[in-house]
Parts: C-alpha cells; sequence; structure tokens
C-alpha cells in the first residue's frame, strides 16, 4: 500500500492519499484548499477509485474541499464530536481567513474509538485523540507502521488547544496514551509539518514526554 502526504494551502495543511494498488483504490484523509483537485490527480495517476474521505476533525483547513467529496458521491466518515463545526463551518470564521468559503460537511458514517473499518482492504483502526478538539481522531495502520494524526501532535510540537474545544491537559492525556502506546516505530503523519515516529516524539517532544 502508498501512502502519500501532500502540503496544501491556504495555510500548508496536509492531505493524505493511502492507495491499495492491488484494489485499485483509495482513501483520502482531510480535504483543505484543492485537495478534490490533487485527489482527482492521484486516482488518475495510480489508476484507483476514490472511495473514501474521512475527516481527522472539524477545524476549518481540513474541510475546505469536502463538501466536493461528498458532491461526487464519496462517503465521509468523521467524529460526532466535531458534528457541529463539519454541519456549520462558518462558526469558525473567527480563526479561518476570511477569503475562504466554509460549506457544510455531509457526514455519512460517525466513527467511534477503537472501530475497525472495512473498506480498503487493510487493517484501520480510528483512535480518538481530543485536545486539540474535541472531534480530532487517528487514523492507525498496523501493517504499515503508520498512524495519520491529524493535529494532535507534530514533529517537536502539538496541536493548539487555545482554540475552543481545546484542552492541553486532554491533549496530553490523548498522546501518552493513544500515540505513544503505538509501536516506537510507528510513522505519524501529522496534518500539518513533515512525518515524525512514536520513538521520536516519545524522548525529544518538548510538550508531552512518555
Amino acid at each position: 500500500m502508498l501512502i502519500i502526504s501532500q502540503e496544501l494551502p491556504p495555510i500548508g495543511t496536509n492531505a493524505i492519499a493511502l492507495i491499495n494498488t492491488a484494489r485499485s483504490e483509495c482513501i483520502i484523509i482531510d480535504a483543505p484548499q484543492e485537495a478534490y483537485n490533487w485527489a482527482i490527480k492521484i486516482a488518475r495517476d495510480h489508476e484507483c477509485e476514490i472511495v473514501a474521505l474521512i475527516l481527522t476533525h472539524g477545524h476549518w483547513d481540513h474541510i475546505i474541499d469536502a463538501h466536493k467529496f461528498s458532491t461526487a458521491g464519496i462517503q465521509t466518515f468523521g467524529h460526532r464530536e466535531d458534528g457541529q463545526m463539519f454541519a456549520d463551518p462558518k462558526i469558525m470564521m473567527n480563526y479561518a481567513l476570511p477569503e475562504i468559503e466554509l460549506l457544510p460537511v455531509e457526514i455519512n458514517q460517525w466513527v467511534q474509538h477503537g472501530q475497525h473499518l472495512d473498506i480498503l482492504g487493510v487493517q484501520m483502526e480510528i483512535l480518538h485523540v481530543p485536545g486539540h478538539c474535541p472531534g480530532n481522531i487517528l487514523v492507525y495502520l498496523p501493517c504499515q507502521e503508520a498512524a495519520i494524526v491529524g493535529d494532535v501532535i507534530f514533529s517537536g510540537s502539538v496541536g493548539r488547544y487555545d482554540l475552543p474545544g481545546g484542552d492541553f491537559e486532554v491533549l496530553q492525556q490523548s498522546i501518552r496514551k493513544e500515540v505513544y502506546s503505538l509501536p516506537d516505530s510507528t510513522t505519524l503523519y501529522p496534518g500539518h509539518g513533515p512525518t515524525t515516529t512514536v520513538g521520536h516524539e516519545k524522548v525529544s517532544n518538548p510538550f508531552v514526554r512518555a
């Protein structure tokens, strides 16, 4: 399976493509601006069908293009704790760039902590990791030794906790309990910035040590 990360505008948010070449299928995780056109190119280049969009959380920069996937009939997954932001993303306009148009996101399936998704033909587990916002999730792929973590943790940093719904103590607990419990060799694909590993962050992240 291929994992492709692409930084997209307007503030350098990463979209992730998970591609199962054997099944000619792919999943997109997060939908910043231009994510839909990027995903279409990924699907064309790798001769695969986009079967789902998974949103790690409801913050504006991760959902700008989400409505385009819904319009195309692509099933969209998210966590219910961020349901208000998905349904009415304009409530985030005080924190978004003023020129950005935010349209409601239709969630077809609400995911839960510990849920195993039966899509793409690979082991895929959803872990709820609040603290950056109430509905942040990560997607763990044990066979690929990878986790797509949204904005819960970055290389050498953590997600903001000063936005509505953020809580640093909850964020620390999520990281220690859910992220740092993964194998040290697990590659972390964050919502912003470069990849890192669980083992590296456990000993070097200045915000949350193991």
